[in-house]
């Protein structure tokens, strides 16, 4: 599993990000995020300003982005919460990265029902690609972790890809996805069946047959 440990605090981490601020845009985001809770309960959006501050250092950095611990302090600065509180909260959380990561960060679940339809075939297509997990790929674009169950158990196995889920992968369908990204498209998030648009079984219902069509009430036929 990932190292949820944060990067090593050294001279050349705080010279780069010692001066971390949230831009007038982010800013008003985290403003507003502050704003949902009653006075003096600022410290409830510690996850929103985490997410914005990371989302921050991914455009600064072409990359997914990433929490170094200069901006974790500056988080903490802007809720009056003890930074230790806000590394707990960082390093707990999954959705946050606490080392550098690639422009695509390929989170592969590798939990029971994900294995169990081939998600070590996902795995090998990762590594393939030069792709070792906890590190970013020679030519910035990748940074591969395994995770455990995200919840898309009716369609695995599946990889999380930045903000987009894709599920029912095949090493090949997985290797198209890549590719795409690679090539600066955006390929359609979200099951990779032919004809299946969610979670829905596979080859069509077999029960209930009449709500696809119509909100069908079955209740007097019980």
């Amino acid at each position: 599993m990932a190292d949820r440990s944060p990067a090593p605090d050294t001279p050349e981490l705080r010279e780069r990000w010692g001066g971390f601020e949230f831009s007038e845009a982010w800013a008003a985001k985290a403003d507003v995020a502050i704003a949902r809770y009653p006075q003096g309960r600022q410290r409830s959006a510690v996850m929103a300003l985490l997410d914005f501050a990371q989302r921050q250092v991914g455009e600064e950095t072409e990359t997914q982005g990433w929490l170094p611990l200069p901006v974790i302090e500056y988080v903490a600065d802007y809720l009056d919460m003890a930074v230790i509180r806000v590394l707990e909260v960082a390093t707990f959380y999954f959705m946050y990265n606490m080392r550098p990561v690639g422009r695509f960060h390929v989170q592969v679940c590798g939990t029971t029902p994900c294995m169990l339809r081939g998600s070590d075939d996902l795995f090998a297509a990762c590594k393939k690609r030069g792709m070792v997990k906890g590190h970013v790929s020679d030519d910035g674009l990748w940074t591969l972790t395994e995770v455990e169950c995200m919840g898309n158990c009716a369609t695995a196995p599946m990889v999380q890809i930045n903000d987009d889920n894709y599920e029912d992968l095949t090493a090949e369908r997985l290797d198209a996805i890549l590719d795409a990204l690679a090539a600066g498209q955006q390929p359609k998030a979200g099951t990779q069946e032919p004809g299946r648009h969610t979670s829905e079984p596979a080859g069509g219902p077999t029960t209930l047959k009449d709500m696809v069509t119509a909100n069908h009430d079955y209740r007097g036929e019980w």
